[in-house]
């Protein structure tokens, strides 16, 4: 059995769009796109590694709320457990400080954009959602 990761990501949503970043090129799965966040240190809580991360990697102080989703996923370098959060900004404007890129998208813009591929099931609620009416901020 792999050793497992535990990854925490944000799902940030304003007026309908929700924010994602590039990976930088130098980085595994370089230049795909993925929600902000990154490993749990060990000491830390979900909601504290999220908190920290999304201030390392845009410069902003966020409010964690619900588990959106978790999935696992099989890299070939590493396994995965992804928790992705909603959450707000409460303080600050996202900054590039890690990431290539960053951009505010819709649910019907998400195959425009190539993901990590871990995100794809989540994507796939995401896009649900949206035609359900639930995907809101």
């Amino acid at each position: 059995m792999p050793t497992i990761t535990e990854v925490v990501a944000a799902l940030i949503i304003r007026d309908g769009r929700f924010l994602i970043c590039q990976r930088p090129a130098h980085k595994a799965r370089g230049l795909l796109w993925e929600f902000v966040g990154g490993k749990v240190e060990p000491g830390e809580t979900h909601a504290e590694a999220l908190v920290r991360e999304c201030r390392e990697e845009l410069d902003v102080t966020v409010t964690v709320g619900e588990v959106y989703m978790t999935v696992e996923h099989v890299y070939p370098d590493l396994t995965v457990r992804l928790t992705l959060f909603r959450a707000a900004i409460a303080e600050g404007e996202p900054k590039l400080l890690e990431h290539n890129a960053m951009r505010w998208i819709t649910p019907e813009e998400i195959d425009s954009v190539e993901f990590c591929p871990a995100d794809v099931e989540i994507l796939a609620k995401i896009r649900a959602d949206a035609a359900d009416s639930r995907f809101v901020g």
